[in-house]
């Protein structure tokens, strides 16, 4: 009798309606996350996936806006053009200069300003604020107003040439103007790398300082092996997005060189996008702009690699 009421469960058992995957997936979290991913998603494909496949297709095609359909194939050309022009390098060499300026320096200041308002002060949301205002303001006005401050004469160009800084203007100068460019890039990057930071921080478990402090450790101690190996995906993050956006730096240059050419003063603030706009947009020959748009995101890939692989190391 148990073994025939064995028999009868496995029958009933095997006999229950099973379930489509269609269904096991709309009763499942995992489609909830897909139902909201799908925006992003869709948005993701139109606004970058698309671009980047239909720019990877031109960059071996021979083709300008006044001529779409009569697209050539023309192979690798158009990277063997792009390889052996010295203006490329020289795109690539002041857009690796602004990063390795900016970037570091930027999220330090970031870093220090999240480590400021996250102190219990009287005022810290003013701070807050204060330091965020710049990442969300134009990006043009922030540059007209620069301009205005580095300029021959003024209280600012004074300041620096206590320094030793030239008393010139600074953007119209070649030997400044990268740096001045630069300037703008860490005034407005800081407040978006100190609210990542802040957020970060106030994440990390105060049961690690408590026992920090029963150790007997330091500030400095605490800051040290305790809040900076915790940041650490964080600040991979700071620094990868600074790096992209480093490379990408276009509006402040076009504000510098709106009375001469792009990248202007004699080509001193050229960089890859002004390259590609250059070559893509203005002279309207879409197969090579999109040659250098191509060469451009496996630069990023590569320089974002090393700095993961620089940060491993370091743990």
């Amino acid at each position: 009798m148990a073994s025939y009421g064995n028999r009868s469960a496995d029958v009933q058992l095997n006999s229950a309606p099973k379930q489509s995957w269609v269904r096991r997936m709309a009763d499942s979290d995992y489609a909830v996350g897909w139902l909201f991913s799908l925006p992003f998603l869709i948005l993701w494909v139109w606004w970058f996936l698309f671009p980047f496949v239909q720019s990877f297709i031109r960059s071996f095609q021979n083709v300008s806006f006044t001529a779409l359909n009569d697209a050539k194939f023309v192979g690798l050309e158009n990277y063997i053009k792009i390889l052996n022009d010295p203006e490329f390098y020289q795109a690539v060499l002041h857009s690796l200069q602004i990063v390795v300026i900016a970037v570091p320096i930027q999220t330090v200041l970031g870093l220090l300003m999240a480590l400021l308002v996250n102190q219990k002060i009287k005022g810290k949301g003013i701070f807050r604020t204060v330091f965020f205002i710049p990442y969300i303001t134009s990006q043009i006005a922030i540059t007209t107003v620069f301009m205005m401050l580095f300029k021959k004469g003024t209280f600012v160009t004074d300041f620096f040439a206590l320094f030793g800084f030239g008393n010139v203007t600074w953007f119209a100068d070649t030997n400044y103007a990268l740096l001045f460019v630069s300037i703008l890039f860490i005034f407005q990057q800081c407040g978006f790398s100190m609210i990542v930071y802040l957020s970060a921080l106030q994440e990390v478990p105060k049961d690690l300082y408590e026992a920090g402090q029963m150790d007997g450790a330091s500030k400095w101690a605490q800051f040290r092996y305790i809040t900076v190996p915790y940041l650490k995906p964080i600040t991979f993050f700071v620094v990868s997005v600074a790096t992209i956006l480093g490379f990408q730096i276009y509006d402040q240059i076009a504000a510098i060189s709106r009375y001469g050419a792009l990248g202007s003063p004699a080509g001193a603030t050229s960089t890859v996008v002004t390259y590609f706009y250059q070559h893509g947009i203005r002279y309207m020959n879409i197969g090579y702009g999109s040659a250098a748009v191509v060469l451009f995101f496996f630069i990023i890939m590569i320089i974002t690699f090393l700095q993961k692989k620089w940060l491993d190391d370091k743990e």
